[in-house]
């Protein structure tokens, strides 16, 4: 499958979890690019109901809940 770039803004809290899962595993030499892409293969291949939980994950973030 082909691969698609494109830029995403996180906040500094979830760089910084970001960088030490990276750091955690500096013997497998992933980059963010690959960590982010693995979180988000885990989700979509899960068999919940994907937009109704990223709905209820962006509800729970705006009201401070998250």
């Amino acid at each position: 499958m082909p691969k698609m770039k494109f830029g995403v803004t996180i906040d500094e809290e979830l760089r910084k979890e970001l960088d030490k899962i990276v750091g955690e595993s500096e013997d497998l030499d992933s980059s963010r690019s690959e960590v982010v892409e693995t979180i988000l293969t885990a989700f979509f291949k899960s068999s919940m109901d994907h937009a109704k939980k990223a709905r209820e994950l962006i509800i729970k973030k705006r009201k401070g809940k998250l």
